[in-house]
């Protein structure tokens, strides 16, 4: 159960990341170079100069990809106002800048909860964000996944003989490609991209479904109320998709749940070799990457908070598929 609701608050922050980050920005991309790598708890004063050209935005296209105008942010020491002037003093060289006095409204005092990553942006930002990349590899692959293993899976297992063979040649020539290397190869053909790495994970997942779903159908397709169904002269369209795979909906679920949990780490991979989701996209992997080199530097927390979110959030993905192979009492 402390699985399930933490998937349900990562899947929560996922859906409303941009309302939920305190960098709400186009992938929380505000860079501010003179103070990056900075501790989590880290608050300076932010002089936040509005954007002069000003776009209509709608309401869903902020939700989807965050603040489109987004305002220029400068790190400030300190400000004085003299003169009808607002006097700063800047945080990367300590040399003071005037603006109009009115600007004064725009201070704020920021606090960057778990520190900025090197390029000085909003860690904690990036990781509300890197989560809905991981929650939308983990859906879409296992759609993907599922649309194409069920079918293929119930034919073989259903009808058997040549088509089973034939499907089972298939299936083996792709189980035996290690599945990192042919994401990989499907990645680099399909181009680098956010989308693209979607269909290749799902693309490689699909050969375990199948393998379920044969297995399953086999057992089935031997019960008594599947023999009446033929008898009754009803197609086998309807007997394997109205009758048998209902039936075998629990191996499926629980194989789904797995299969969910190695999408994130497969993306996280991805990511961390540079063929995931390109920048400035946030993505889990992508910010170990760009910080695994601090764990030596005295600076772990860059790589480990984005690698205990990986970590967690399969862990409870492993942790609920185990306790649904229990609970629907599926033979391992």
């Amino acid at each position: 159960m402390f699985s399930f609701w933490y998937i349900t608050l990562c899947g929560f922050i996922a859906v409303f990341c941009y309302v939920l980050a305190p960098d709400n920005s186009n992938d929380a991309n505000q860079m501010h170079l003179e103070i990056h790598s900075k501790a989590p708890g880290f608050s300076v004063q932010m002089l936040s100069i509005p954007s002069e050209v000003l776009n209509k935005q709608s309401w869903f296209s902020f939700f989807m990809k965050g603040k489109k105008n987004s305002s220029t942010e400068i790190p400030i020491k300190s400000f004085l106002v003299k003169r009808n002037q607002l006097e700063v003093i800047k945080y990367a060289d300590g040399l003071p800048k005037e603006f109009p006095a009115s600007y004064e409204k725009y201070i704020t005092q920021k606090i960057f909860y778990l520190g900025t990553d090197k390029y000085g942006r909003d860690l904690l930002s990036r990781l509300f964000i890197g989560a809905r990349v991981s929650f939308f590899i983990g859906f879409i692959a296992i759609f993907i996944s599922l649309l194409i293993g069920i079918p293929i899976g119930a034919i073989a297992g259903y009808f058997g003989g040549k088509i089973d063979n034939f499907i089972m040649w298939i299936i083996n020539i792709t189980w035996s490609i290690p599945t990192l290397l042919l994401v990989i190869a499907i990645t680099l053909a399909l181009g680098k991209g956010f989308w693209q790495v979607f269909i290749a994970v799902g693309l490689t997942m699909w050969v375990e479904v199948a393998r379920v779903v044969r297995g399953q159908v086999i057992t089935t397709k031997q019960q008594q109320y599947v023999e009446a169904a033929k008898a009754l002269g009803f197609s086998d369209f309807r007997i394997i998709f109205k009758h048998i795979l209902p039936n075998i909906l629990a191996p499926i679920i629980v194989i789904s749940a797995a299969n969910f949990a190695a999408a994130i780490l497969i993306e996280s991979g991805l990511s961390f070799l540079g063929i995931g989701a390109q920048p400035p996209t946030p993505s889990w992997g992508a910010m170990i990457k760009n910080h695994y080199n601090y764990i030596i530097l005295g600076k772990p927390y860059l790589a480990l908070i984005p690698g205990i979110a990986i970590m967690s959030l399969v862990m409870a993905f492993m942790l609920i598929g185990n306790t649904l192979r229990d609970a629907l009492d599926v033979k391992t």
